[in-house]
């Protein structure tokens, strides 16, 4: 037994593709100068540059990436195209009332469909299914918080959107252990991040984009009616725009001087297992590749992959002090042991042995869990960054609004709740690291408290509170 555990890869399955199909890039090893220049070759940036390419196809673009196209958070993640926000409706509802949450919550169900309407377009091959969301309650004790959920949706009238199904229904859908009930989603995708960061870089450079890699901007300047912004990478080579310098880096940003502060890293890590057998997949149903999640406060996501694998993701992984961010941090003994074990609990027909693949990546977070959308026509500089983990369909979202603040075009997502918001700072260390790390595991204790005591969490402890969004 302990011979096939050793044989699980400490390597992140997404980016591990057809060694023919990955593309080495240049280095920006020359001062330029075009239209909008990027930073960060992740699913922000690059939708960005689709967008604005698809509406004046004569923009010259550059993005700039510290790595390689994919490095980051949206070649590490789940493989979930959710119409999920990171700010959940009931906070949105009290911070901007219900015609503005309506509105935000409707986007992110059209983000959804274009995506879909993209992959289409540009022939991409990323294992896309529309195959809806399912949010599972363990335990009867926690279906009423799928209820509550069901009746805020009903209170923006989008509850057609969504189906609440008992412990019968639920099973029909798939076999978990324990499991009380779910909250469905109907319009929710999974897809293979890795092929979809790829593909939608290679669609960008046949339009005229440049991609840069190994890249690293360390720096950037203000521009003004008569003069570029720029980015200044660390060989010291200035990357002019005459449009738009946007910041596209996610959690990555928090490295840069005077972001440390605006955003933070939060780890989240990921265990894939291999192929499963027939008899497996008899015994767990699962027969559509539906998403599903958890309403535990530490976090549970999981898919189906199409090769017939089970990925099985979540939180617990420790802030590090100062906003740290090192490869080494993206394999957490201790955590991803524990999603193991929650994977087995949840199916006991797999065993350690069938585990095959552990990885992890950050996720960016503001101070109020709200992206920041930003981008200033004076001084040229924009950024997108800060989705806590609901980045694939909510970057889409991202792409769309700087293009059109870019291009100046008045539209319907230009006047959402997230459009040129800018959070309050994250408190300095040592203070950051204390709070985060104590939000961390008080979220555990509360979790364990409420399966032990088979009642559901109430809201009012101290991490509740200081993490509710």
């Amino acid at each position: 037994m302990h011979k096939n555990i050793s044989k699980e890869k400490k390597e992140n399955f997404w980016m591990n593709i057809n060694p023919s199909e990955t593309e080495t890039r240049p280095q920006l090893n020359q001062s330029t100068t075009v239209d909008v220049t990027i930073l960060g070759a992740g699913f922000t940036g690059l939708w960005i540059a689709y967008y604005l390419k698809e509406n004046d196809p004569s923009l010259e673009i550059a993005i700039l990436e510290k790595e390689f196209v994919g490095f980051g958070a949206s070649g590490r993640n789940g493989g979930w195209c959710s119409p999920k926000f990171p700010v959940t409706p009931e906070m949105l509802i009290k911070k901007f009332g219900h015609n503005a949450t309506k509105e935000l919550q409707k986007s992110m169900f059209d983000a959804v469909d274009e995506v879909e309407r993209v992959v289409n377009k540009e022939e991409m091959e990323i294992d896309w299914e529309k195959s809806g969301s399912l949010q599972v309650s363990l335990g009867n004790y926690n279906f009423p918080l799928l209820e509550k959920a069901l009746d805020t949706y009903r209170s923006l009238d989008l509850d057609n959107f969504f189906n609440v199904l008992n412990k019968k229904q639920t099973s029909q859908e798939i076999k978990i252990n324990g499991a009380s009930g779910g909250l469905f989603t109907k319009k929710s995708a999974v897809l293979h991040p890795g092929k979809l960061v790829k593909q939608l870089a290679k669609v960008l450079e046949k339009k005229g984009v440049k991609i840069y890699e190994k890249t690293e901007v360390v720096d950037f300047k203000e521009g003004n009616n008569n003069k570029n912004s720029c980015f200044i990478t660390n060989s010291n080579i200035v990357a002019n725009s005459r449009k738009a310098s946007i910041l596209a880096g996610e959690s990555y940003l928090s490295q840069l001087n005077g972001y440390k502060r605006k955003v933070m890293p939060a780890h989240s890590l990921i265990t894939l297992t291999k192929p499963l057998t027939k008899t497996q997949w008899s015994n767990i149903g699962w027969d559509n590749r539906v998403t599903l999640s958890s309403t535990a406060l530490s976090v549970h996501y999981l898919q189906k992959t199409k090769d017939g694998r089970i990925l099985f993701g979540g939180r617990g992984a420790p802030y590090h002090y100062g906003s740290k961010i090192k490869e080494s941090f993206n394999f957490h003994k201790p955590t991803h042991k524990m999603l193991k074990q929650t994977a087995l609990s949840w199916f006991p027909t797999l065993t350690e042995n069938d585990f095959a693949y552990s990885w992890g990546g950050t996720v960016g977070m503001s101070r109020d869990w709200m992206p920041n959308f930003t981008f200033n026509n004076k001084t040229k500089i924009g950024e997108a960054w800060g989705y806590v983990g609901q980045g694939v369909s909510t970057a889409n979202l991202a792409g769309r609004i700087l293009s059109d603040l870019i291009l100046e075009n008045d539209s319907k997502v230009t006047h959402l709740p997230m459009v040129q918001h800018i959070s309050r700072k994250w408190e300095p260390e040592p203070f950051r690291w204390l709070g985060a790390r104590y939000v961390q595991s008080g979220m555990e204790r509360v979790d364990k408290k409420s399966q032990n005591k088979r009642q559901a969490p109430t809201g009012k402890s101290l991490p509740e509170r200081l993490s509710r969004h």
